[in-house]
């Protein structure tokens, strides 16, 4: 039996929020606008991250959501600035502020859930050798930008992941968008990009960019718009919109994951923080467009 439906690893954030000049603390990185939406989903979903014990009651609000903390202590808490104009919310500005450390084997615990979903905040989290042991365990869930995203001074850059043949190997479910997906094949065509990546070994990739998500799954192309009323909550688009496929997936197909994918992140972009709706409101926005 499986201990969860999902488990997460990945560091929890304490970000910037600056816009406009006026900045703002708040919760952030994979595994907590991810939880938050998979449990909202009727999952079971734990956590694996690693922050500062100065930070650990930002965990509460994931705990009181119904999700499994288990949280090591480190050195650092990581985070990112980012800095946005209200005028075009969809152009940001990221620099590091600071870094979680590396997880280690022991920081796993021994659970075998439905899909593992790795969500480094940068490079430097999770190495080949772990991501080899998690995918013995469960079916691996990818977000390649935790393995690209390096920090350097002032910024974050994209830089190769000189282990990406080897490591896609063991990934079922891959998690690009669209710029990621260029740098890493050297293709601009959309399709022709997730081909290649595919070629290594993941089964599905989720692609998302500004208009919207593409899935690629079992030899079919799905796509879904966002359809935002505002970006007030644009920070975490990407890290609800694999999230939520993967909690669909588990029971749906992926067409129609993607179309709840597209829905709930809409949704999520129209407030900052976690998407904290329901599954009935979701069904009735799809229901409405049909």
């Amino acid at each position: 039996m499986s201990d969860f439906d999902i488990l997460m690893v990945g560091n929890f954030a304490k970000d910037k929020l600056i816009v406009d000049g006026v900045e703002q603390i708040a919760s952030g990185g994979g595994v907590y606008y991810g939880s938050v939406a998979i449990k909202r989903l009727g999952r079971t979903v734990a956590i694996v991250t690693r922050l500062h014990p100065d930070d650990f009651h930002r965990l509460e609000e994931l705990r009181s959501e119904g999700v499994t903390v288990f949280a090591s202590k480190a050195e650092g808490t990581s985070g990112i600035a980012n800095y946005y104009q209200s005028t075009d919310m969809e152009r940001r500005i990221c620099k590091p502020i600071g870094f979680g450390g590396k997880y280690g084997l022991s920081d796993i615990p021994d659970l075998h859930p439905r899909v593992i979903i790795l969500s480094p905040l940068f490079a430097g989290e999770v190495d080949l050798q772990l991501l080899k042991i998690l995918a013995s365990r469960s079916p691996v869930a990818l977000d390649i930008q935790g393995f690209i995203r390096v920090p350097v001074e002032g910024g974050l850059e994209f830089r190769p992941w000189d282990e990406m043949e080897e490591g896609l190997r063991f990934v079922t479910y891959l998690k690009v968008d669209l710029a990621e997906a260029e740098h890493l094949t050297g293709l601009s065509d959309l399709r022709g990009a997730c081909e290649k990546l595919m070629e290594m070994g993941p089964k599905e990739i989720v692609l998302t960019q500004s208009s919207g998500v593409t899935v690629f799954a079992d030899g079919e192309y799905h796509q879904a718009p966002f359809t935002p009323r505002s970006l007030a909550g644009r920070t975490g688009r990407g890290d609800t919109c694999f999230s939520t496929y993967i909690a669909k997936r588990l029971t749906d197909s992926a067409e129609t994951a993607c179309q709840w994918a597209a829905v709930i992140t809409s949704l999520k972009q129209e407030k900052p923080g976690p998407w904290k709706g329901s599954a009935e409101e979701v069904e009735q926005i799809l229901a409405g467009a049909r």
